[in-house]
């Protein structure tokens, strides 16, 4: 019998568009996980938009939600995926659920992304921060902050690359053994043009002896603005390194193709909706996630990542 891998996600949720579990459970799927979803909030559509509706999970639906998985004894999982949270005690609940999980199943690999603003400011209350850095970091096995994230749960700032490098080690020793900085302001030797992502894996040899595997990628930029990149990137980090367990560079070129394809995809449609010299609209931007299927399951690499 094939043995099913199981992801349990605990994310937000859209009507339309694609955010949160609409960004990560449809890949995971088609690359072969089984996908249960806890939506955390449900909203019409994200928060760009000019109008939203919708309502918010609060920790005690969520322990409900799992008590009912317990009850059943289906509370067996490989994986467990985490993004956007606004709420202190709904983050707790989730760092419980994922402690008791771990009990169950000492191999569950806990993929975190500490999802808590960008480019110098916060966009989740600040009481979040504690929470994350003292509780949730402890628990999780591979965690995809951006460079503004890695230096509010470190306290260190990030200027150059051998300081982003250092805040990889804080974050490892802190707790995850895998890290990815999947955006920083750093300076690509390729110019502006381009974005600079770093990645770090620890790893146990059999002696017992550990060593760290580091990378960098460079992916081009484009003049836009789009929702639910982020949790795609997280997702596909976990399914990539599910294939890849031991190769930081392989999983990590295959996550960013996937983004590049997607991206590209969604961009060329939305310019092509929008007409000549018009802004995209946040509908018209939304990922073009089903359109891009076959490169979800066999993306074509187009970033190459350095071993540094």
């Amino acid at each position: 019998i094939e043995m099913e891998c199981r992801v349990l996600s605990v994310q937000s949720h859209v009507v339309r568009g694609y955010v949160g579990n609409k960004s990560a459970t449809f890949p995971l799927q088609v690359l072969g996980f089984e996908v249960d979803s806890i939506n955390s909030v449900q909203f019409s559509n994200h928060t760009g938009y000019a109008h939203w509706k919708g309502q918010v999970l609060t920790a005690d639906e969520l322990n409900v939600l799992y008590e009912g998985i317990k009850l059943n004894n289906v509370n067996h999982y490989d994986y467990v995926l985490t993004g956007y949270t606004r709420d202190t005690s709904f983050l707790e609940t989730v760092v419980d659920i994922v402690q008791e999980l771990k009990r169950l199943n000492p191999k569950l690999v806990y993929v975190c992304d500490p999802v808590m603003g960008d480019q110098g400011s916060m966009y989740v209350p600040e009481n979040i921060l504690p929470v994350y850095r003292d509780k949730v970091v402890a628990v999780a096995d591979i965690l995809t902050p951006n460079q503004f994230e890695a230096e509010l749960l470190t306290g260190r700032k990030i200027s150059t690359e051998k300081d982003a490098l250092e805040v990889m080690d804080l974050l490892h020793q802190m707790g995850p053994d895998m890290v990815v900085l999947t955006s920083t302001d750093l300076i690509s030797p390729h110019g502006d043009q381009f974005l600079v992502a770093l990645g770090s894996q620890k790893m146990v040899r059999a002696d017992g002896t550990t060593s760290t595997q580091k990378i960098r990628m460079e992916m081009p930029k484009v003049d836009a603005v789009f929702v639910g990149t982020g949790d795609l990137f997280a997702a596909m980090l976990l399914a990539w390194t599910h294939h890849h367990p031991k190769d930081l560079k392989a999983a990590c070129e295959k996550t960013v193709s996937v983004l590049h394809h997607v991206i590209k995809r969604t961009i060329t449609y939305a310019n092509k909706m929008a007409g000549p010299g018009k802004r995209p609209s946040p509908a018209q931007l939304e990922l073009r996630m089903v359109q891009s299927k076959k490169d979800i399951e066999y993306p074509a690499i187009v970033v190459e990542a350095i071993v540094l």
